[in-house]
């Protein structure tokens, strides 16, 4: 009995030591995480003299001159406007086929279903840079290159992670609720669409939230596909000014900060909806 309780409180000692260590990496990576947007925020009110000479602090006097000269670009708005585009149509078709792909993964049994759910896992495992030089050959040769639409395929066929999340939420439905409704003569896009979608919008709005900011802060495939100054992405842009790093260092600083807001725009309207998506509290069996 003492060597029971002695091991208990041993392990309850290292349960409370993991999770405080835990907390004090999570507390210095967010204060790092927030110290490093506040510092770009500021520095994008910042003039060019101001930066040089207090890189790191609260600016001499605000100014809006660096956002002046950035909205002022000739493609700014353009470039703004691609990344809408791209980044909307491609989390719609993104939603649509993960959902679906894990709706049945989750709810049918059919031969080939263990082979297909590690197929997409094992697609977690491969970056998409690695398939890099047969995608450029097949989009050039299907005419896509310099597209928003090619690159919407692309982001599109990016299923791994989507097909997990949805899969293991769709695992946990009440699957008496859809027999009923089997009975009740209901269709299985009927169940889809008016049953098993809106009860999972805490899910839909995780996986669209984690993929927008991936899909929004790309970076690598734009430059790869989208080469013509008419369809570049607000990435490209802050690129653009980071080539010249020392002449463009106030406009890089207000360009970060514009392409920022939307993120933090979305995160804070659907915060609540990320977390019970990633609790699964949507449904409880």
């Amino acid at each position: 009995m003492k060597k029971r309780r002695k091991n208990r409180k041993i392990e309850a000692k290292s349960t409370r030591f993991v999770k405080n260590l835990i907390s004090v990496l999570l507390i210095a990576y967010s204060s790092l995480s927030i110290f490093l947007i506040g510092n770009t925020i500021l520095s994008s009110f910042k003039t060019k003299s101001d930066l040089i000479n207090n890189t790191i602090g609260w600016p001499e006097s605000f100014t809006l001159e660096n956002y002046a000269i950035v909205l002022g670009e000739e493609h700014f708005f353009r470039y703004f406007l691609n990344s809408v585009v791209l980044v909307g149509v491609s989390l719609i078709c993104l939603e649509v086929v993960a959902s679906m792909a894990a709706y049945g993964l989750a709810q049918y049994e059919f031969k080939g279903r263990g082979f297909l759910q590690n197929y997409f896992l094992v697609g977690l495992m491969f970056p998409i840079q690695l398939g890099i030089l047969p995608l450029f050959i097949m989009l050039t040769k299907a005419h896509l290159n310099n597209n928003l639409f090619g690159l919407v395929l692309i982001y599109t066929a990016n299923l791994s992670f989507p097909v997990f999340t949805f899969s293991r939420f769709f695992r946990e439905l009440p699957t008496s609720v859809i027999e009923s409704a089997r009975i009740d003569g209901a269709s299985e896009f009927q169940i889809y669409t008016k049953m098993v979608v809106p009860i999972s919008k805490p899910v839909i709005f995780t996986v669209g939230l984690l993929n927008f900011v991936q899909l929004w802060n790309d970076f690598f495939l734009p430059l790869v596909f989208l080469t013509k100054t008419s369809v570049r992405t607000l990435t490209l842009a802050v690129y653009n000014y980071s080539a010249n790093f020392l002449a463009n260092w106030n406009k890089i600083f207000a360009a970060a900060t514009i392409a920022l807001i939307p993120v933090v725009i979305i995160y804070f309207l659907f915060s609540e909806q990320i977390v019970a998506g990633l609790t699964g509290g949507a449904v409880k069996g």
